[in-house]
């Protein structure tokens, strides 16, 4: 899967920006009209055809021709459109470790979507078999989430969708199953360093640990120490970012803007509002949170007890991720499967998990179920 992954790439418009940021970051003093030159030459090199927009794929702004077209033509606009996409540092840091090894930088940009996607099954298969004590199920399940479209999809783009993930499953990994804070509250950086927008899942199972932390023995302190360092990986990413969550919105829901930096149009809060009341049940009725929410409420129901300390506790942890998703939803209003990957593993994985699992992850070690 991984070799066709590799072989079947798809060039999504976002390349070209994560290809220029590579060759700032490794060629500090080129111009901005060398790197586009460059960009633009090797895009079309490769897939003389991404450019090659037909009239119903058009991106129309006011006065302006083509957009993507238009980036193409004008290093000025392609250096404020870069901009948009420097807010995942950890990303483009991996981009450029693979460029730095000697990789085509198209080739570096897929290989940490694909990479990605094979730690992610080789993670699920280890939690599957320590929680199921089954291989042979454990097997299967895994091969059924090889096959996961969003999965897929993630990984044929140029994005950090596969590698938010990882990193998502892996704190998650390192807290409940290896018992390693100090290893979660990393890849939970690494994770927002990603994707900033799991900031907001973070917070709401944080607000969920310190709630539970006695069954959980971890300490107050640690709880609060680890979340401000989640804090600050959050804050520096909006502290030099130099595009204001507005100007994102408009640019990416309503009206493409050619210099988004130097000139951003005017934020006008009835379109935001009118955006989300047109598109919020049209987004979740396309994605897989509605059928999923239907099995999770079918499992919990079948074991949920008023006086159960583990129901409620798997309550308010599905609650908290759904609460997380609406809110994103709010503040970036796209559910895009391939971007909701995360999301859609640690709820397979923890409906795995309630209706299979042979161990107790909320104990010091993985002990038998009672």
């Amino acid at each position: 899967m991984s070799y066709y992954l590799y072989t079947h790439q798809y060039y999504n418009v976002d390349l070209e920006a994560y290809m220029g940021l590579v060759y700032k970051a490794e060629y500090p003093e080129m111009k901005i009209e060398e790197i586009h030159k460059k960009v633009y030459t090797e895009l079309k090199g490769t897939n003389p055809k991404l450019f090659g927009i037909t009239p119903q794929d058009e991106e129309i702004t006011v006065g302006e021709n083509t957009y993507y077209k238009v980036l193409s033509e004008n290093p000025k606009a392609y250096e404020e459109e870069i901009q948009l996409f420097s807010v995942k540092p950890f990303y483009n840091f991996m981009n450029l470790m693979f460029f730095k090894l000697g990789f085509k930088v198209t080739t570096s940009i897929f290989l940490t979507s694909i990479l990605s996607y094979v730690l992610i099954l080789v993670l699920i298969f280890t939690f599957l078999i320590r929680i199921l004590k089954n291989y042979p199920l454990a097997f299967i399940i895994t091969i059924l989430i090889s096959l996961f479209k969003p999965l897929l999809e993630a990984s044929r783009y140029a994005s950090a969708d596969s590698l938010s993930c990882l990193m998502l499953l892996l704190s998650l990994y390192a807290f409940t199953v290896r018992k390693n804070h100090i290893a979660a509250t990393v890849f939970s950086m690494l994770c927002i360093l990603t994707r900033p927008e799991y900031f907001i899942l973070y917070s709401f199972l944080y607000i969920l640990v310190c709630f539970y932390r006695n069954t959980l023995q971890i300490k107050t302190a640690d709880v609060f120490l680890s979340y401000g360092y989640i804090f600050l990986s959050f804050f520096l990413i909006q502290y030099f970012n130099q595009i204001s969550w507005s100007t994102l919105f408009m640019n990416q829901f309503t009206k493409v803007q050619i210099y988004p930096v130097s000139n951003p149009d005017s934020f006008y809060f009835p379109d935001y509002l009118n955006f989300i009341r047109k598109n919020i049940m049209l987004d979740f009725n396309g994605s897989y949170f509605p059928l999923l929410l239907i099995v999770v409420v079918i499992i919990l129901a079948n074991k949920f007890s008023l006086k159960s300390r583990e129901s409620w506790v798997q309550c308010l942890f599905f609650g908290a991720v759904y609460a997380s998703v609406f809110l994103r939803f709010l503040v970036f209003p796209s559910l895009a499967n391939r971007m909701m990957i995360g999301f859609y593993l640690i709820i397979i994985l923890s409906l795995v998990y309630i209706q299979n699992s042979k161990t107790d992850i909320f104990k010091n070690s993985l002990v038998a179920r009672k």
